[in-house]
C-alpha cells in the first residue's frame, strides 16, 4: 500500500521541523502532503525548505479557511491507497503509525481511529475538553447506533477507496464530525485502537474551542439526516 501522510498546518512554525522529523522518521510515509491554511508567520518559509525533499509535497492556500477545507483539500490531492491525518502540533505520536496501518493490513478495517480514551498514555490537562470529547462521542453514538470512543480524535486513517463517493463540505474544525457521521453513514468498517496523547494548553498554541464543540454537535445532528 502506498500511504499519504497529510498534514494541515496554521502558523506552526515552532513544531513543523520536529512533526518533519519524526513521520520520516517512520520510513513509512510513500507522500508527505503538507496543506498551508494561510500561515502568516515563517511557516511558509519552513515548508518551501521542507519541500525541497522528494517525498514532501505542498498546497498553499492565501487566507485561512480552516482545518476541514485543508484536509479536504489534501485528501483530493493524495496519491496514497491509504491516508493518515497529522496534526503539526506534536500531540499525536507518528510511532503511533503501525498501530493505526495494523487493522487495514489484516483486512478488518477501512477507517481506524486512534483512540485517546482505550488506555494509551497521556498527559492529563484539559478537564473540560475531555468532557466535551466524550459528550460529543455520547451523542455520535446515540445517534449513529456505535460504540466509539473517541469521535473526535485527530488521528484517522483511512483507505482513500472507501470514501469514493463521500463528498466533505466541512473547512474547520466540524469535519471530524461529519467524517465520523458519514463513514457511519456508508458502513465503513470501523476500528479503533489506542494511542498516546500529548495534549498542548492554550497558552503552548492550541486553537480549538467552545464553539466548536457547538458546532461539532450542530454537524452530528445535522448529518444525521442529511447528507
Amino acid at each position: 500500500m502506498r500511504i499519504s501522510v497529510l498534514i494541515p498546518v496554521f502558523n506552526e512554525e515552532k513544531t513543523l521541523k520536529e512533526i518533519f522529523r519524526r513521520v520520516k522518521l517512520t520510513g513509512l510515509a510513500d507522500e508527505i502532503l503538507f496543506i498551508d491554511d494561510g500561515s502568516t508567520d515563517s511557516t511558509p518559509e519552513i515548508l518551501k525548505n521542507l519541500s525541497k525533499n522528494k517525498k514532501v509535497s505542498l498546497i498553499r492556500f492565501e487566507k485561512n479557511h480552516g482545518k476541514g477545507a485543508a484536509i479536504r483539500a489534501g485528501i483530493e490531492a493524495a496519491s496514497g491507497d491509504v491516508i493518515i491525518i497529522q496534526d503539526a502540533d506534536l500531540e499525536y505520536d507518528p510511532r503511533e503509525y503501525p498501530t493505526l496501518l495494523k487493522p487495514i493490513e489484516e483486512g478488518i478495517a477501512d477507517v481506524v481511529f486512534g483512540s485517546r480514551f482505550l488506555g494509551g498514555a497521556r498527559r492529563p490537562v484539559m478537564f473540560w475538553h475531555m468532557v466535551a470529547n466524550k459528550f460529543l462521542t455520547f451523542i455520535t453514538n446515540l445517534f449513529y447506533d456505535n460504540i466509539l470512543s473517541d469521535m473526535e480524535t485527530g488521528y484517522k486513517v483511512f483507505i482513500k477507496k472507501a470514501i469514493e463517493g463521500i463528498h466533505f463540505k466541512s473547512n474547520r474544525f466540524d469535519f471530524e464530525p461529519e467524517f465520523t457521521a458519514k463513514v457511519l453513514k456508508k458502513k465503513c468498517r470501523i476500528y479503533e485502537v489506542p494511542i498516546s496523547f500529548n495534549p498542548r494548553d492554550y497558552a503552548e498554541g492550541k486553537k480549538i474551542g467552545f464553539i466548536d464543540a457547538v458546532v461539532a454537535f450542530w454537524a452530528l445532528i445535522k448529518y444525521r439526516f442529511v447528507d
